[in-house]
């Protein structure tokens, strides 16, 4: 039975009483305002139809959300919060409340303050939560003082955004990439109680039999020695996969095949953006983190060159490190492209927050690798969600940015024209007679090249073009005959 999101208020403690009793101070009042909880409204996404998350492993929880406002407006603070319940969502809970408390840094020991835990408590209770989900990275401790406090699951916000993951990976490489980043996430997280953390039997009295007997482990010792064993075996997998990434990815350079790499921010748009390029038909669902597996599919432009479409994943605020380092050689494929197609969600209240946080990652590993980020081409895409006066907003904050909406098509012809215009041209011009045996070299030229023109003779096509040099190479041969 679904539980409401309306409860009766709790009635006020004893200590509650007597501290209303004392008249405080004004400084004692503004520093009260300025540690206090926030309510948050509109952040209830309760569903009333069970089938509207379908997919999901994990059973529906219902959630109470809480974000520690350091920095930055309270706008932007309660944003955080709003974007935090929608991941909520997606992983399948049911979000009855949200507060923020405002402080200058997180208390180290619960995060939120000993004090406004107990306010957390009450908040919990009255609203019949199951779980906890902090706005923010929890220390072991952290977690383990608040399970303690609040006698609920407590989850932070990078183990949120790695269970959405975990739910929607589906390659073998990406379920090794977010496995990868789990273990990393909980290796130092992991603990033991009660009889688990018990040494194995040592001497005569030991009901452990043969091999069981000594000083022994903890099963903790146990449980990171496995864990470790596993995270080098998923390194020497994924590093195997990140070969057979780079040899396809060679074998396309080798070929001359430009190649036009998509990212932005989760939920931007990035798969309807590929679908409406390429007729590829990926999945494209209305929620973070829908796709995670890179796609990549063959494109032409409108004067039919063909070039590759990379989708990479999706991006977020505070995006978990460990998530970055695993999808590392998926991310990589932004460096190597000629062309960085940045889809923002002109629809987000907060655009340029987004663009910010997907630069910040992407110039991070293009740093750590040596390299440059292709050119950038902005595309905002969901305008046809956004009112006029906000999209003239949007032109004057995103300067040369294109706009479209791959929901209905708009603006993808001139996406279209732009990447052609974007994308590096074959530098060698030839002019051949290839014969009708070799029809080959003439396919080659029209799927990677530019062809000039073409005369069909007695001997064979007499062609003019523009190749790149390996094409190049291939035809010096008939070049002779020209």
């Amino acid at each position: 039975m679904k539980k409401s999101a309306v409860r009766p208020a709790r009635p006020e403690r004893e200590a509650d009483q007597h501290l209303a009793a004392e008249e405080p101070s004004v400084g004692e009042m503004q520093r009260a305002d300025r540690a206090s909880l926030r309510r948050v409204t509109g952040l209830s996404t309760e569903l009333h139809d069970v089938t509207q998350v379908e997919n999901r492993r994990l059973r529906l929880e219902y959630v109470v959300l809480v974000g520690v406002w350091t920095e930055g407006d309270s706008a932007q603070a309660e944003e955080s919060l709003a974007e935090l319940g929608r991941l909520a969502e997606t992983a399948g809970s049911t979000v009855l409340d949200g507060v923020v408390q405002r402080r200058d840094k997180p208390d180290p020991a619960t995060f939120v303050g000993s004090g406004k835990l107990r306010e957390l408590d009450g908040i919990v209770r009255a609203a019949g939560a199951d779980t906890v989900i902090c706005d923010g990275e929890l220390a072991p401790g952290q977690l383990r003082q608040l399970e303690e406090k609040l006698q609920v699951k407590v989850v932070d916000r990078t183990a949120l955004i790695l269970d959405i993951f975990a739910q929607h990976a589906s390659s073998k490489e990406g379920k090794a990439q977010v496995e990868l980043a789990q273990l990393q996430y909980y290796l130092p997280r992991l603990r033991g109680w009660g009889e688990k953390m018990s040494r194995q039997a040592g001497g005569r009295a030991g009901a452990g039999g043969v091999g069981t007997r000594g000083p022994g482990e903890t099963k903790l010792e146990t449980d990171r020695r496995a864990v470790h064993k596993r995270i080098t075996k998923l390194r020497k997998e994924l590093g195997g996969m990140r070969t057979v990434r780079g040899t396809k990815r060679g074998r396309r350079e080798e070929n001359g095949t430009p190649s036009v790499a998509i990212a932005g921010y989760t939920n931007a748009g990035k798969s309807s953006v590929l679908n409406q390029l390429t007729n590829a038909g990926v999945l494209v669902e209305d929620a973070l983190f829908a796709t995670l597996d890179p796609t990549t599919r063959r494109a032409v432009t409108p004067d039919n060159r063909a070039y590759t479409l990379t989708d990479t994943v999706g991006f977020v605020r505070h995006l978990p490190h460990q998530l970055v380092e695993a999808f590392r050689s998926t991310l990589e494929e932004v460096t190597r492209a000629d062309l960085l197609l940045h889809v923002v969600d002109g629809a987000d209240e907060a655009p340029f927050e987004q663009v910010t946080a997907v630069r910040e990652v992407l110039s991070e590993i293009a740093e750590e690798h040596g390299a440059t980020l292709p050119e950038e081409l902005l595309v905002v895409n969901k305008t046809d969600l956004v009112s006029p006066a906000h999209l003239a907003e949007l032109r004057q904050l995103l300067p040369g940015a294109l706009f479209a909406s791959a929901r209905k098509g708009e603006g993808i012809g001139a996406l279209q024209e732009v990447i052609a215009d974007r994308l590096p041209r074959p530098d060698v011009f030839v002019r051949a007679l290839v014969p009708y045996a070799r029809g080959d070299l003439v396919a080659r030229i029209h799927a990677e090249g530019e062809l000039v023109g073409a005369e069909h003779t007695e001997e064979g096509t007499h062609v003019h073009a523009r190749v790149w040099a390996d094409l190049a190479g291939a035809l010096e041969p008939f070049a002779a005959a020209t």
